[in-house]
């Protein structure tokens, strides 16, 4: 198969998501056993790094402690405190809507790049048209495969996304959640350099994946995929654009790593809700694993 363009009618623009059914989530809930929840989420504010062409993320009070200093009134004794946050919608932990990334003159299942406009967003693929799922999530951890972080530009194939399963017996199946530990976050998340040469699957990777049907792809990185002096962004091509699987970046993934460590599983259950902004490519999301 070269692409799920058709697959679900020449309307879709919910892509892969399409194929977490009931019955994939009732499998999945099935995994449950402790009830630990942790969020795979980074945490996002005015501090959150952000690369040069994006806005770092502001606060503003609309009230605070200071209005009733200066006299505010307080009906009742009532106070109260409201901000506006301002943020890129690909800053923090965040998934790619299938509108983020195409090439040609049409995005995913041949919709018109034309609609992606700058008065009215993406009128197509948008980040609303990101349907909330609950399905089995598989922690490909390649830090404890490898025995640390990966360097910078390290190229993540199929080889070591099998590798990197280190439960017996687990393959990726249809509607599958992947998140790809490369360590990365841990290791440079402080630092600039977080925003280059990070390693991450490359484009064989992509069309590994997606041949097997994954619902969402995820990484501890920027852009999921490897940098390296290649220009382009091959796998995002490959998963959001050819076959609609939509990608979450920035994730934090070494609680869930030492947590599954100690069951020594890689799989786990997972819920993906992500905000509906409509017209944006791409919209935060934290996403949830239940062990």
């Amino acid at each position: 198969m070269s692409n799920n363009w058709g697959r679900w009618g020449a309307d879709d623009e919910a892509g892969a998501l399409n194929l977490v059914t009931t019955g994939v989530t009732r499998r999945a809930a099935g995994l449950v056993a402790t009830g630990q929840t942790l969020s795979l989420a980074q945490p996002l504010g005015p501090k959150t790094p952000a690369p040069g062409h994006r806005q770092q993320p502001s606060r503003f009070m609309n009230r605070d402690a200071g209005d009733y200093a200066l006299g505010a009134r307080t009906p009742g004794g009532f106070k109260f405190a409201e901000d506006t946050v301002q943020f890129a919608t690909h800053s923090g932990t965040h998934v790619d809507a299938l509108s983020h990334a195409w090439s040609g003159d049409e995005l995913y299942n041949g919709h018109s790049s034309a609609l992606t406009r700058s008065t009215q967003g993406a009128q197509r693929c948008g980040a609303e048209k990101l349907a909330p799922v609950a399905t089995r999530g598989i922690l490909v951890d390649l830090v404890r495969a490898s025995g640390g972080p990966l360097a910078p530009q390290t190229a993540v194939g199929p080889k070591e996304l099998e590798r990197g399963i280190s439960e017996a017996g687990v393959s990726v199946e249809p509607g599958d959640a992947v998140l790809v530990r490369t360590g990365w976050w841990e290791s440079k998340g402080s630092s600039d350099s977080y925003f280059a040469d990070e390693p991450g699957i490359n484009e064989e990777a992509a069309r590994w994946l997606a041949s097997r049907d994954v619902a969402l792809v995820g990484a501890d990185n920027y852009a999921v995929e490897q940098q390296s002096a290649e220009p382009g962004f091959p796998a995002h091509l490959v998963l959001l654009h050819q076959f609609g699987v939509p990608l979450i970046e920035n994730l934090d993934l070494a609680e869930l790593a030492e947590a599954l460590s100690v069951l020594d599983r890689s799989t786990f259950f997972l819920l993906f809700a992500p905000i509906p902004l409509v017209g944006s490519t791409g919209t935060p999301v934290t996403p949830v694993a239940i062990l």
